[in-house]
């Protein structure tokens, strides 16, 4: 799902590529075991740290990384989720509650619709509203394209980000995933540019430990474009913009 879990003076969604892949791992390891019935609910549980904590192509901590924990359950398409992060090195805390539903187009095509509220405690105080979706097309196994699109109501702005996934399946446990995604920002992450704002690329690694169980690790590179750019000029940063970053996760299925 579109953790993507993804402000005010973050304006941000925990949206990068590594948290939606490892919703649907989890509940794709907690399916097999736990699907009796089409409404049978599933519920999940993931935990995820990062080195850094980078959306929309921007680090969003002065310094360290961010610990997230994710419990989410589904039923009937309809997907509910609480998320909370802390940071390991600087006075930060951010929780995310919402709800996705999937639309199925087509057999090679889905659809997600969802909202979630924000809160984020640190040195400043903020809320947020985000409304978003995406649409997927699964066709080819080895390339999958997607589109998704957040709109945040204390930024009245949106944000949007074209993706190419490359799933390769080493074996029954082990699925390797390069990935190329490009973002473009509409008065979300800054209000000065619109366009063209970060190109990111990196690799995902899963283990399918058990039916229940999976680990996942990735490690993204994120080329700052125009919209970051021009932000950076006007609030006098100077040196490199772009960012690179690891994480890793652990998710179980109920």
């Amino acid at each position: 799902m579109t953790f993507d879990f993804c402000t005010v003076y973050r304006k941000h969604f925990v949206t990068g590529v590594f948290f939606p892949a490892i919703a649907m791992i989890s509940f794709a390891a907690a399916m097999p075991a736990l699907a009796e019935t089409d409404t049978q609910p599933t519920a999940a549980l993931d935990l995820v740290w990062e080195n850094h904590y980078i959306t929309e192509g921007r680090n969003n901590l002065d310094k360290g990384g961010i610990a997230w924990a994710v419990a989410s359950v589904e039923h009937n398409d309809m997907v509910a989720y609480a998320v909370v992060g802390r940071a390991d090195q600087v006075n930060y805390t951010e929780w995310n509650a919402g709800l996705e539903y999937t639309l199925h187009l087509d057999y090679d095509i889905e659809a997600t619709l969802g909202y979630q509220r924000l809160e984020f405690y640190g040195d400043e105080r903020a809320s947020d509203n985000e409304f978003f979706s995406s649409i997927t097309y699964s066709g080819l196994n080895w390339f999958v394209p997607a589109v998704s699109y957040t709109y945040a109501t204390e930024a009245s702005g949106y944000f949007v980000t074209l993706s190419v996934y490359s799933p390769w399946e080493l074996n029954s446990q082990i699925t390797l995933t390069p990935y190329v995604s490009q973002g473009f920002d509409f008065g979300y992450s800054s209000e000065a540019h619109d366009g063209a704002n970060h190109v990111q690329f990196g690799l995902e690694a899963d283990y399918q430990f058990s039916d229940n169980l999976t680990f996942a690790a990735h490690m993204s590179h994120s080329i700052a474009l125009e919209d970051i750019k021009q932000q950076a000029s006007a609030d006098g940063v100077q040196g490199n913009l772009d960012e690179t970053y690891a994480g890793f996760a652990i998710s179980w299925g109920f």
